[in-house]
């Protein structure tokens, strides 16, 4: 079971099912709600819930040890994490979220090459297939 825990596979895949769930609890939250306000409150809950896991856990005591370097790049992540999640709400409020995930899952496809021209990442040529079939299925899906 631990060898379970420790697989990237089990982490990818818990988070998909999150992600899933997130779309859907958002949808049916926003619902006469401004998108904003929603994302504001979902925002607050993700902090208040991480905050006291790293406290309890003790991680809180790396924090000094965070170089500039990796405090700017996880502040821009952090920046576009709030980006994504207002487009994200925003597009809730607007449309379907059988239609709208899909789109926000092209994510895969634009990970896939900016880490192939800025971070030097490689994949096979299968694996470059399936980002085109990722790509292919969120176009059909938002267009069907």
């Amino acid at each position: 079971m631990s060898w379970v825990l420790a697989s990237w596979q089990f982490w990818a895949g818990m988070a998909a099912v999150f992600a899933a769930l997130t779309a859907i609890f958002a949808k049916i939250g926003v619902a006469g709600v401004d998108s904003d306000l929603a994302t504001w409150l979902r925002t607050l809950v993700v902090a208040l819930a991480l905050g006291v896991l790293v406290w309890v856990t003790g991680k809180a005591r790396g924090l000094g040890a965070i170089s500039p370097r990796t405090a700017l790049f996880l502040v821009l992540s952090g920046l576009a994490t709030g980006a994504s999640w207002l487009c994200y709400f925003r597009a809730l409020s607007l449309g379907p979220a059988g239609r709208v995930a899909p789109v926000d899952k092209l994510s895969v496809v634009l990970v896939a090459i900016f880490a192939a021209l800025f971070l030097g990442e490689t994949l096979s040529p299968a694996a470059w297939a399936g980002v085109g079939l990722i790509a292919a299925g969120a176009v059909l899906v938002a267009l069907g």
